[in-house]
């Protein structure tokens, strides 16, 4: 039996999602599904991206997949001649993809920030240029996903905080080209607080936490402590986010940068 598609907000749009194998990325991928969207998953993670295929899969919802390195603009290029190809239109591109890699800023291998820099923001970048050049006419919805880290710097993240700020900063600069071009395109950011996902579990310093802490749920109550109300946001609060800005309903929406945060930034 397939899913009910509830309001149907995303009924039979064209959808790319980036970083579509884990946490926000599957997570938004899965209800746009369900709310009717033709769903393209796409990231490096190729078993991953698999698994958010199958999982919608067994909705009895339709979803493609399909490698594509963010930073690597000729993967953007065929990327999107593909969905254009097969569908005739992209209407809206939600950037989940993002890495981030911990150490002091006297520590960090450069090698180290530039690969942050080059998925976070470079890909954010191409992105959004062959988004835009694919919406130009039709009009379509750009959704970025940075951090209240691009905000507040937070120690030991410097390339992250960087990277997250660059992209709050891309998001409002294409926003005003298109609105100062006629172009029918919005662009806005979401900026999450701290949210359980995988992403977590690379990071060194988290690893740490779990081995003193005995397990990753035990890890993330200690690391939550410090935070307003005492609790990580879990993917499904931010895709709430993510839906409304790429949905009608924040037509007239464009070039801001959404907190969600639970309080984190007061």
């Amino acid at each position: 039996m397939s899913a009910s598609r509830e309001a149907g907000r995303f009924a039979g749009r064209v959808v790319l999602v980036t970083g579509a194998a884990s946490g926000i990325g599957r997570e938004t991928t899965r209800r746009l599904a369900v709310e009717g969207a033709v769903v393209c998953c796409a990231d490096v993670n190729e078993a991953g991206m698999k698994e958010t295929a199958e999982l919608i899969a067994r909705l009895g919802l339709p979803a493609s997949v399909q490698r594509l390195d963010v930073a690597v603009e000729a993967e953007w290029e065929a990327a999107v001649e593909r969905i254009l190809s097969a569908h005739g239109r992209l209407e809206v591109l939600v950037n989940c993809a993002g890495i981030s890699m911990a150490a002091p800023v006297a520590e960090m291998a450069y090698a180290d920030w530039r690969r942050v820099l080059a998925v976070n923001l470079d890909g954010a970048f191409l992105g959004t240029k062959h988004a835009i050049r694919a919406m130009r006419t039709a009009g379509g919805s750009i959704v970025h996903v940075s951090s209240a880290s691009g905000i507040k710097a937070a120690a030991g993240a410097c390339a992250y905080s960087a990277s997250k700020a660059g992209l709050c900063m891309l998001s409002r600069a294409a926003a005003k080209e298109c609105r100062d071009q006629g172009i029918p395109v919005r662009v806005n950011t979401v900026c999450p607080g701290g949210v359980k996902t995988p992403m977590w579990t690379t990071m060194p310093f988290f690893r740490d936490v779990v081995q003193k802490s005995g397990s990753e749920e035990a890890a993330f109550e200690s690391l939550a402590a410090g935070v307003p109300g005492g609790r990580f946001s879990e993917p499904a609060d931010v895709v709430h986010a993510i839906l409304f800005l790429a949905s009608d309903e924040a037509r007239f929406v464009t070039g801001v940068d959404l907190l969600v945060d639970g309080g984190y930034l007061l």
